[in-house]
This record gives C-alpha cells, structure tokens and sequence, in this order.
C-alpha cells in the first residue's frame, strides 16, 4: 500500500533497501533531511553513520569505505558538490563505485534555497580535474528516485564508477504517494576490495588507463541511456525537459496537442550518458527543439543541440525557455510556443 513520503526522507529509505552500509556526509539545506533521516536509520540495522567535519572529509571517506567493499553513500547540495570534486575524480580514477545525491539548490557560491537545474553541466562534464564521467540519474517523482537510487548501487558496481541522483530542492522537499522495494543486500564478494589478504585488488596499471576507461565510458554510453518520450511520431516541434521542470513540460505538450499543435516530449532520465538515441528516430517532420529548464541560462540546452546535430541531418534550430529560480508553469511553456510559432523567440542554437 501507498504511503506519503517527503522526497529526502524517500531517498535515504530508498538507499537502506538498497543495501547501503555507509553514509558520511555533512548538513547543508536543502539535502539535511537525507543525513538526518540516516543518522537514526542506519545505526538501527547496525550500520555505520558518520557526520564528517566537512565535504572533503565525508567523500573521503566513501573512498575508503568503498575500497573495503562496503555499500557506501554521501549526499549534499551544490556548494557540497563542488567540495566533494577531488574526492569524486579520485574515485573515478580508482575504479571505486559510490553513490552520491545531489539536492540541488539555485546559484553559484552559495547561492539561495530555492529550487534549480543549475548544477547540470557539472555533473554531465565531470566536475573535477581529469577525464572522467559519473552515471546521472535525473528523477521527476519521489517513486522515480526510489527506484533510481535502489538500483544505482548496482549499476555503480557493475561498472566500477560513481553515481549521482541529481535531485532538486523542491523534489526534496516535496510530498507524494509511494511504494518501497524490498531490502536487498549484495551477497557476492566484489573480488577486488581490500579485505587484509594479499589477493590482487584488480588495479589498472597507469599506462592503460586511458585506453580501458574511454572503453569503460563508451559501454556505459551505449548501454546505459535511459528517458520517457511520447508524441514524437509526427512532431513538428519537440519539447526536451528533466526533473521537475519535465512535468509541467509534459503536461503542457498535452495541452498544445489537445488544441491540433504536432509536439513532442522527450525526458532524459540519464544526463549522463545523455539519451542520443531517443532522437535517432525523429520523423523528418521536425522543425525545431525547445529546451525547458529550472535555471538562468539554460545549460540541458547545450546537449540538446548537440543532439540535434548528431542524430538529425538538417541545420534544425534549438530555443530554450529558461526560468531561473522558478520551476516552469504550464501556460508559460504554452505561451512561449506561441511566441515561437509568431517568430517572436530567437534560437539559443
């Protein structure tokens, strides 16, 4: 049965059925409820909690927890990330798995309290020094990020590389039915942890790095790419949107195809690897993309262009509707298609 549950409380639950042993983080609103929801949770099931004195601190951590083998978990809001940078690239260039969430609030610096998309390029770019990339999961219901962070210490370990639920203020703070999978824990050795014997802990030598881990991403990219698409069949115009933003997105494209518009809606569920292959089979029809985002100057935008121009033949235009600090309604997705269709918008790209 259905119960309510607040979007940061659902996420750390959604992460004690998914076997996590360790959490180490440090408070910063709009992510705390996360922390403190662990900090009871985890010492009920005997396991191990710990407030670090920092973000440097508490991702460290992780990487330690993880090279011993246990599932391991941190949190934080976006000036939080960006402490947590070095941390996360050591972790990539070790081929350690962790699973990181992201609540993201609006601004550089420290910025404000108020929900935002603002951290996207970050966390698709890698946002630390080196070549690297960690999987994203972008969910636009509690349920959603239920399901996304109970497989994505899996989907970690399978590949030896972090993941992030890139969460939102407002899905956080949020309040919704949901249903929780049962408690699972990983039974199998991952074979390559540091257990105090001399077996081989499956280190890749400096020189061949490279060459393993641009195949290790390729895999990822190919297999990995994951969204929600509907209305594409004989689109003139498609919509691109995630998290909250693409809910109010969707609804309106309903509203423009209730009143005779050709729409369509794409929803990337992973920023990373971005879902090319949701545009590999748009109809010829396609004369142009809108990106709609929670933040000041669009950053979806850039891979949405990108898309564009990798899987479609033609030159064909990208707008955005940007909206800064404020999640987007439906009638002013609406009515920046209209300004569109009156040659009022000009591209972005």
């Amino acid at each position: 049965m259905k119960k309510m549950w607040k979007g940061n409380h659902a996420l750390a639950e959604a992460a004690v059925r998914a076997g996590c042993e360790f959490y180490s983080g440090y408070p910063i609103t709009p992510q705390t409820e996360v922390m403190e929801y662990l900090s009871t949770r985890l010492p009920e099931l005997e396991r191990t909690f710990i407030q670090a004195e920092n973000e440097i601190s508490a991702i460290n951590m992780i990487f330690g927890a993880y090279a011993c083998g246990m599932r391991s978990m941190t949190s934080s809001s976006g000036p939080g990330i960006s402490l947590k940078q070095e941390g996360i690239s050591y972790l990539c260039a070790n081929a350690f798995p962790a699973v990181i969430a992201n609540v993201q609030r609006w601004g550089a610096g420290l910025g404000s309290l108020d929900s935002s998309q603002c951290d996207y390029l970050r966390e698709t770019r890698g946002g630390g020094n080196g070549d690297y990339r960690v999987i994203v999961y972008v969910p636009n219901t509690i349920q959603e990020m239920i399901d996304l962070t109970y497989e994505s210490f899996d989907i970690s370990e399978k590949y030896r590389n972090p993941v992030e639920i890139l969460s939102e203020a407002a899905l956080g703070q949020m309040m919704e039915p949901v249903e929780f999978p049962e408690f699972k824990e990983r039974k199998d050795d991952l074979g390559w942890t540091f257990d105090g014997t001399n077996r081989d802990h499956d280190r890749v030598p400096a020189p061949l790095r490279p060459k393993l881990y641009k195949e290790k991403y390729e895999m990822i990219a190919e297999n990995e790419q994951r969204w929600e698409s509907e209305g594409l069949e004989d689109a003139e115009y498609v919509f691109v949107s995630i998290g909250l933003a693409s809910r109010t997105t969707k609804n309106a494209v309903k509203r423009l195809r209730a009143r005779g518009e050709k729409v369509g809606f794409i929803r990337p569920i992973t920023a990373w690897p971005f879902p090319f292959k949701a545009f590999d089979s748009l109809p010829g029809s396609v004369k142009g993309f809108m990106s709609v985002e929670n933040n000041d100057a669009g950053q979806l935008v850039e891979d949405v262009a990108l898309a564009a121009k990798k899987m479609l033949d033609s030159n064909i235009p990208v707008y955005g509707l940007f909206t800064g600090q404020k999640i987007p309604k439906t009638m002013d997705i609406v009515e920046e298609y209209d300004k569109l269709l009156a040659g009022q918008l000009k591209e972005v790209f």
